[in-house]
């Protein structure tokens, strides 16, 4: 599946948005990838799914034993990925503001682990979700994602894989340009009111 194909299935879910939006980072951005859109035809995600994991190296790929994403937006796409991997799915929770298993998701101390995200853009909630992982008994061998809107720059402590690698500008909301200034802010994403 090449980037084409990929953003593709984007405007074929009516998933790729242009407006002035809040991601969870804080950070403000002109266009916004809205994942539970393109995947909630279960054919479409699938195919997400398969192409990535067909990208994760031999090694890596049958070295992993569980799919560990975070809730709320990385569940879909990490149950995908499970399937495609042929492994169990499980998700992070935050019911105090710290990731956790919870659901009585239980990992074997060593089991190997994929962190499976939806977007990433900073790194934060991924990073977040490998230390959880750790915190369960999971060595987390790599982490994937649909989308890396990060601009190359998160580092997540572990080799990182997306399906397609975006450059979307993004800034802090005191140093916003004049045209997305002009726009009202929406907060599209799984951390919206």
């Amino acid at each position: 599946m090449t980037d084409d194909d990929v953003l593709a299935e984007f405007r074929a879910a009516e998933a790729l948005l242009e407006g002035h939006f809040i991601l969870s980072s804080g950070l403000r951005s002109p266009r916004y990838l809205q994942c539970a859109r393109v995947l909630m035809d279960p054919a479409r995600g699938s195919r997400l799914a398969t192409a990535l994991a067909a990208r994760l190296p031999v090694g890596i790929r049958e070295s992993i034993a569980a799919v560990v994403s975070p809730a709320m937006g990385g569940v879909i796409a990490g149950h995908e990925m499970a399937r495609a991997l042929g492994v169990p799915a499980m998700f992070l929770e935050r019911p105090e503001g710290v990731f956790e298993l919870r659901r009585g998701f239980r990992l074997a101390p060593g089991t190997k682990v994929l962190m499976m995200e939806d977007v990433v853009t900073t790194g934060l909630s991924s990073r977040e979700a490998i230390a959880a992982i750790a915190r369960a008994g999971g060595e987390t061998v790599a982490a994937a994602a649909l989308v890396d809107r990060s601009n190359g720059t998160a580092d997540l402590g572990v080799p990182f894989f997306p399906l397609i690698r975006l450059d979307v500008p993004t800034y802090p909301a005191d140093a916003l340009p004049p045209e997305l200034a002009a726009i009202p802010a929406i907060k599209p994403g799984s951390r919206a009111a």
